[in-house]
């Protein structure tokens, strides 16, 4: 899937925003993130842990619109949208925003 002989560029980049998908076991160390990256994807952004949907939602959405500015490198988008979750009152606790990882290129 990853690996389509017609597509030129590689996939830039691929978001698992779904839970646990940076994590591994003993047939791939970095989980569903690094067999993506090992497939071609030349970066992934993955979750460590189980995620709450709502704060992944507002995560996510703020990833986004950091990644819209073409001067912002995917893991500055990454920290900007953690950043404002942390800035949060509803969302402060690391643990609904921290589990998420940029494997691969981060520029």
């Amino acid at each position: 899937m990853l690996r389509d002989p017609n597509r030129e560029a590689p996939i830039e980049l691929l978001v698992l925003s779904a839970c646990q998908t940076a994590v591994g076991d003993d047939r791939a160390a970095l989980g569903l993130a690094g067999v993506a990256v090992r497939a071609g994807a030349r970066s992934t952004l993955a979750s460590l842990w189980s995620v709450n949907d709502e704060a992944t939602s507002l995560l996510m959405t703020r990833f986004y619109q950091e990644l819209a500015d073409p001067s912002v490198t995917k893991a500055e988008a990454l920290r900007r949208a953690q950043v404002s979750l942390l800035q949060n009152p509803e969302t402060e606790d690391p643990f609904l925003w921290a589990a998420f990882v940029l494997v691969g290129n981060w520029l």
